[in-house]
């Protein structure tokens, strides 16, 4: 039994978001594309009870879903034919016969994507529906990454797969002309979904390598289609290029090293080109976007031969740039940190506290945590161990929580 619910749990984790996107093709409506796959779902835990667990659970999955999908469409379909004084029938609903249960194309998640963030629907909530349905990221999660309430991304959650069905827009890709108002929000989707996955929150490990490998996937696809588009390449470099520090970030305890501690040999050379190469390409666009200027940053980190070695004054200024492009808080944090390293702890110092009166951040872990270390290179040890205990109350992640925890005795001795 137990490893039948194992296996449920993780191909419900790993697979929800592709069994859907697979459905909603079929479907033609989240609702009812949600509903077969959670019937589904339901189904295999009665099958695979009996017949045992498939070698394809998500091919599994994605077969009962569609299924499901097409029996009601039929049902739909029969049913508007007997009554049709009191349904008039419309012209554009698929024919069962026409729907091919093909195998699922790996396009329909970005296909879903682009769905979620059509603009009729507010930015948040297109971002906050395309990590649900999408990414399948829990709404908690989705929250926290947003530095709101739970209740209330629920409630946007809601109003948003709402406002798809109420304005029936299309589960199709955009036609070109279309691309440029939904494009922002697709690419501030897909790295809020790598973010969620390089510190995954509520997790006793540092990093989530499936949410991260499921980001680059969608990041490439993306690149695919709109190889030319300067924040698309942007974005895939800024992802390769922070992804390659993954192995090097815990030690061989699982306990976290920070990036100065970290040995570099073991990163990715080949990964780093690539990265390296397209901040290359997208820095010739004139001005470079909030992307392409993130990857330039990835790129000093990932290109310096040591934390001592790295060109601070060259990242102090894209940072600068990136203020200018996208003023932003945890821009202006990170910024903190690079001035810190360029003119001493208490220069960052004063930007975070400056940044902490303002109260943007104040769900924000990192933003306590950054201050809690500059007081300790000050040695306030006082002043620190408040805000390290600040910080272990925001923080989800238990790897970071434990390192927090080690800083927080430190500076109590």
């Amino acid at each position: 039994m137990n490893r039948l619910a194992d296996a449920f749990d993780d191909a419900y984790r790993r697979e929800w978001a592709f069994v859907l996107a697979a459905t909603v093709r079929v479907a033609g409506s989240l609702d009812v594309a949600e509903e077969c796959v959670q019937d589904a779902f339901v189904a295999a835990i009665g099958a695979w009870s009996e017949h045992g667990v498939p070698d394809n659970p998500g091919a599994w999955l994605t077969t009962a879903a569609r299924r499901r999908a097409l029996d009601q469409l039929r049902r739909d379909k029969t049913l508007r034919s007997k009554l049709p004084l009191l349904i008039e029938l419309d012209a554009n609903d698929p024919d069962p016969a026409d729907i091919v249960e093909d195998s699922v194309v790996i396009d329909d998640r970005l296909r879903l994507v682009f769905t979620c963030c059509h603009p009729a629907l507010s930015a948040e909530t297109q971002a906050a529906l395309t990590l649900r349905l999408v990414c399948g990221l829990s709404t908690p999660r989705i929250a926290r990454a947003f530095l709101v309430s739970e209740a209330t991304m629920a409630a946007r959650i809601t109003r948003g797969e709402k406002k798809i069905e109420v304005a029936q827009i299309p589960y199709v890709m955009p036609a070109e002309s279309e691309l440029p108002e939904r494009l922002d929000t697709v690419l501030t989707v897909i790295h809020l979904f790598f973010t969620a996955g390089h510190t995954a929150s509520s997790q006793d490990e540092l990093v989530d390598s499936e949410v991260v490998g499921r980001s680059i996937d969608l990041a490439r696809m993306l690149h695919a289609l709109l190889q030319y588009e300067s924040e698309v390449q942007g974005l895939l470099a800024l992802l390769l290029l922070t992804d390659v520090r993954r192995q090097t970030r815990v030690d061989a305890n699982g306990s976290l090293v920070l990036l100065k501690n970290q040995d570099r040999s073991p990163w990715d050379a080949a990964q780093i080109d690539e990265g390296r190469s397209l901040v290359a390409l997208v820095l010739m666009s004139r001005p470079p976007g909030r992307f392409a200027l993130q990857a330039a940053i990835a790129a000093v980190h990932a290109g310096a031969p040591s934390y001592e070695g790295t060109d601070w004054s060259e990242l102090l200024g894209l940072y600068d740039v990136l203020l200018d492009v996208w003023p932003s808080p945890v821009v202006e944090l990170n910024r903190a940190v690079v001035v810190a390293e360029l003119r001493g702890p208490e220069a960052g110092l004063a930007i975070v506290d400056g940044i902490a009166s303002a109260g943007q951040l104040d769900r924000y872990s990192y933003l306590p945590a950054t201050r809690a270390d500059l007081l300790r290179r000050l040695n306030r040890r006082d002043e620190a161990a408040l805000s390290y205990k600040q910080a272990i109350v925001l923080v989800d992640n238990d790897v970071e929580r434990a390192f927090l925890q080690d800083r927080l005795i430190e500076v109590q001795v």
